[in-house]
């Protein structure tokens, strides 16, 4: 038994000198573990555009304009056109007459009346405001022939009527109550009329006022009171308030005026 212990021990030895000297020089089938074959990547997608407007420049936002606010109490100088507190009323006094044919409108800071057609009475109402008691005055300046009229109105109503201060540019003057008929035609009915020397006449710039204050009437023509009269048979107590030029037989007509204010009496 001692003698093949050496031996063994050799053989051993020799059996692991050559396994090393094996790894060592690349001999032999070493096993390498199975690797998968490459895969092929899935094509990326182009990133999508998402389309957004370019962002406006800054603005300072845009001021809202309103409509003027109506006032009981105004003095108009036609600097501007005429707001939609008035309003149109024509009346016919011949088969002549052409409402077509006349043109109201606000130029060069003049209410400008320009009349081609004969027997036509043009008002504008104003009722933005029912008054008891008013004072209207109109600056007005006749540019065309001597004979037509500017009248002022008080206490209008278009169901029932108005008071009217009729001055005609030949030196006569009505005061009428012109009354909304069952038909819807207008008649005009006489308080009281006269003349006077206090009107211009022909192509001049006149003032006329008038007062409507409870039952008194009161015409005024530049400066003096002309006529006051106490009204008690048709008993008009509150309304709007107008303007109108008339025009008779003679063309052409063309009235300027100037400025128009309303104020307590």
């Amino acid at each position: 038994m001692r003698v093949f212990r050496p031996l063994l021990l050799f053989v051993a030895l020799l059996l692991v000198v050559g396994m090393a000297c094996s790894a060592l020089s690349g001999g032999g089938d070493v096993p390498v573990p199975p690797t998968q074959p490459p895969q092929e990547q899935p094509p990326t997608s182009a990133p999508q555009q998402v389309e957004t407007e370019a962002p406006a420049p800054a603005t300072e936002e845009p001021v809202a304009t309103q409509e003027p606010v109506s006032q009981q109490y105004f003095t108009d100088e036609f600097d501007n056109q005429l707001s939609n507190d008035w309003s149109i009323l024509t009346v016919t006094g011949s088969t002549k007459a052409d409402p077509d044919k006349v043109t109201v409108d606000v130029k060069d800071g003049n209410l400008v009346w320009d009349f081609n057609s004969e027997y036509l009475y043009y008002y504008l109402f104003n009722t933005a405001f029912s008054y008891e008691d008013v004072k209207v005055e109109v600056k007005a300046d006749n540019r065309g022939k001597n004979n037509n009229s500017v009248s002022l109105i008080c206490r209008y109503d278009p169901e029932v009527g108005w008071y009217e201060f009729n001055i005609a540019n030949n030196g006569l003057y009505n005061i009428f109550y012109a009354e909304v008929t069952s038909s819807g035609k207008i008649s005009y009915n006489q308080i009281t009329n006269g003349g006077s020397n206090s009107i211009k006449q022909g192509k001049d710039v006149n003032e006329y006022s008038i007062t409507c204050k409870g039952q008194e009437l009161t015409l005024n023509i530049n400066g003096d009171e002309v006529k006051t009269v106490t009204e008690k048979k048709y008993s008009l107590r509150k309304g709007g308030i107008g303007v109108s030029v008339s025009s008779f037989n003679v063309l052409p007509i063309l009235v300027e005026m100037d400025w128009l204010k309303v104020s307590e009496p």
